[in-house]
């Protein structure tokens, strides 16, 4: 009786390493698309600004009130209601993920993932424009390090953050209500207001979103596709709380120029 208690015992704590091996695996596949499409942005966001930009007066179609001189085509991009086709279309993709993730394959939904980093990264572009590059960087770390912290406490407490859900997205959607509004009241202490309530909310989104993600792990464990199509719209989750957190931190502290 005491060896088949061993032996169960032994197999149990085999078991629980697989798993916890398997956790560890998928984890890591979600922050490594995270990352990457958090990097794809960047550059996307970069490479635009340097090309509908000019340092050369004669190749400038308009010049900016901070200095910068934009180039035709970023005067069409950045001047012209083709800047609401790009700021609007990473929210499409958003969409087209979530409602058809379940008909797409693995790689259809890996592809649309780097499509959408890509389009956000365009959108963002403009915050070249207007922050310092020295400031975008310097609120970048601090997110990022905000970020780390907060989805390891997501990962690691022992807590059920299940009952934070529908707190957050109620703050979520009262945040988007209210900057859809200041589009057109042009607001500066609406826009303080909803940058601070911002930070708040995705600060705890994503502490929230890991401990959702960990939970959906045992789900599609052992389905190689669904767990990389689960891992994929994981790391769609994580890669929103982490640009909306950056943009709200920017707005509040980054320098203008």
């Amino acid at each position: 009786m005491a060896q088949f208690d061993n032996q169960f015992r032994v197999a149990g704590s085999r078991a629980d390493g697989a798993v916890d091996q398997g956790l560890r695996s998928y984890m890591l596949m979600v922050y490594n698309y995270m990352a990457g499409g958090i990097a794809l942005t960047g550059i996307v966001a970069f490479a635009m600004m340097v090309m509908l930009t000019t340092n050369d007066p004669s190749l400038a179609a308009a010049k900016l009130r901070n200095g910068m001189m934009l180039t035709e085509m970023g005067q069409m991009v950045y001047g012209s209601p083709l800047r609401w086709v790009i700021m609007l279309a990473p929210l499409g993709f958003v969409f087209y993920l979530s409602m058809r993730v379940n008909q797409m394959s693995a790689a259809s939904a890996q592809l649309a993932f780097w499509l959408f980093a890509a389009v956000m990264g365009a959108s963002m572009s403009s915050i070249f424009l207007i922050y310092t590059g020295q400031s975008i960087v310097q609120v970048f770390f601090v997110t990022a390090a905000a970020f780390a912290g907060l989805s390891l406490y997501g990962y690691t407490t022992k807590k059920d953050l299940t009952g934070w859900g529908s707190f957050l997205i109620m703050g979520l959607i009262g945040i988007i209500i209210a900057a859809v509004v200041n589009i057109f009241l042009q607001s500066s202490a609406l826009q303080f207001a909803i940058s601070a309530l911002g930070v708040l909310i995705f600060a705890g989104l994503t502490a929230y979103d890991t401990q959702k993600i960990k939970d959906g792990y045992y789900e599609v464990a052992g389905h190689a596709e669904l767990a990389q199509k689960a891992a994929i719209m994981g790391a769609l989750s994580l890669y929103l709380d982490f640009i909306n957190m950056f943009q709200a931190l920017l707005y509040l502290f980054g320098d203008r120029e």
